[in-house]
């Protein structure tokens, strides 16, 4: 959408400032001789819904994150006799979750530039003081809205809402989003938020926003 002031910038958090999480789940599914996708698909559902799933409940704080590895192990039995244990999966992440120093930085010099940003997270509670210890949160964003403290999980509309309410009530088209989950992009586009997919290669998302913000 050409010609428009873009007065926020939402992120996403892990995937986005940190490594993706994707390719260590995939390395304990090698590990347990399952088939491509499918611990992934075991450990955090489908990507596409708001679901029952136990990490979906975890990441809107219906549970604790004892009760969803309790649940997801009775699922990998139960689907294909694979000992599912998320808590392995966390084992295999980098210590520093693979953060982007490049985007820290990015945020900043928005934040200089005036820019009000705010981080826009499904993640869940037993994490809190680990994530937020990776960057420094409150200097970087104006507002954090963390899934597991509102029962509202990405990709429910309602969650932009609120974040786009919280921000002073901007209008969608104004805002830019930023995920590296397809169908959180999809959510965002469906109200009308300018959105940047953010993949493998930083440089290139970066580059993107950028352009949005006629930077």
């Amino acid at each position: 959408m050409p010609n428009v002031k873009i007065d926020a910038v939402i992120f996403d958090f892990g995937g986005v400032f940190t490594a993706s999480p994707l390719p260590s789940c995939e390395d304990l599914g090698s590990e347990l001789g399952a088939a491509p996708g499918q611990i992934v698909e075991i450990m955090f559902g489908p990507p596409a819904e708001d679901s029952d799933h136990p990490w979906h409940c975890l990441e809107r704080g219906e549970i604790t994150l004892e009760q969803a590895r309790d649940e997801i192990l009775h699922l990998g039995h139960e689907i294909c006799g694979l000992e599912v244990d998320i808590y392995q999966f966390f084992e295999k992440m980098p210590r520093d979750a693979g953060l982007r120093y490049e985007l820290v930085d990015r945020v900043a010099d928005l934040k200089k530039k005036g820019y009000p940003t705010a981080l826009l997270t499904n993640n869940i509670r037993e994490f809190s003081d680990g994530w937020r210890g990776l960057l420094p949160v409150d200097d970087l964003f104006d507002l954090v809205v963390d899934s597991s403290h509102e029962g509202i999980r990405k990709p429910d509309p309602k969650i932009f809402r609120i974040t786009l309410e919280r921000l002073g009530g901007l209008t969608p088209e104004c805002t830019v989003f930023l995920d590296d989950f397809p169908a959180n992009i999809e959510a965002a586009s469906s109200l009308g938020m300018q959105t940047v997919h953010v993949g493998n290669d930083l440089s290139l998302a970066i580059a993107e926003l950028d352009e949005l913000l006629s930077l």
